[in-house]
């Protein structure tokens, strides 16, 4: 199977700065003394999978564990076993699937809700102190540009998949 292959053109000098700051905030934020500091404000005792998780299915209706897998980009089975785990714990329940009765979806319970936004709380109280030199017009610039930069990654990533899944369906002769 071929891998895609980035653009030719060498990058700009623009996009070698926007690469290496989103290397740095990805760095700062998954380091887990970060983690353990928004879990100690917050009052949730969770790990970053379980965050990752939580998080996913608040932003979305219930959703099946094979579907949760894949918008996390994990193995279906690190999502079982976490989903078992915070289920134990009282953050989500399954429910039956509309769709398929043999099926079940997770969704959050009260519980999970209230945890989830008291992360989101705290994660918020966080970068409001790190942003607070910001003007309101300079905040409203990031998060217009970073929403379009999220999009247009997702668009990218949307069309890669698609690229690829041609690739696929024409056979090794491609």
């Amino acid at each position: 199977m071929p891998n895609p292959q980035p653009p030719s053109a060498p990058a700009s000098p623009e996009v070698i700065d926007i690469e290496r700051a989103l290397s740095r905030i990805t760095y700062l934020s998954t380091r887990a003394r970060q983690h353990e500091r928004l879990m100690a404000l917050a009052g949730v005792p969770l790990d970053r999978a379980a965050v990752a998780l939580l998080r996913q299915i608040a932003d979305s209706e219930p959703l099946r564990p094979g579907e949760l897998a894949n918008r996390l980009g994990v193995e279906a089975s690190h999502v079982t076993r976490q989903v078992h785990q915070l289920q134990k714990s009282g953050y989500v329940s399954r429910v039956p699937d509309p769709d398929d009765g043999r099926a079940q979806r997770i969704e959050l319970t009260g519980l999970g809700r209230e945890a989830i936004q008291r992360i989101r709380d705290a994660g918020v109280r966080g970068m409001q102190a790190a942003l607070g030199s910001w003007s309101p017009e300079e905040l409203r610039r990031l998060a217009t540009l970073f929403h379009r930069m999220v999009d247009d990654f997702l668009a990218y990533a949307a069309d890669d998949e698609s690229g690829q899944e041609v690739l696929e369906a024409a056979g090794p002769e491609s």
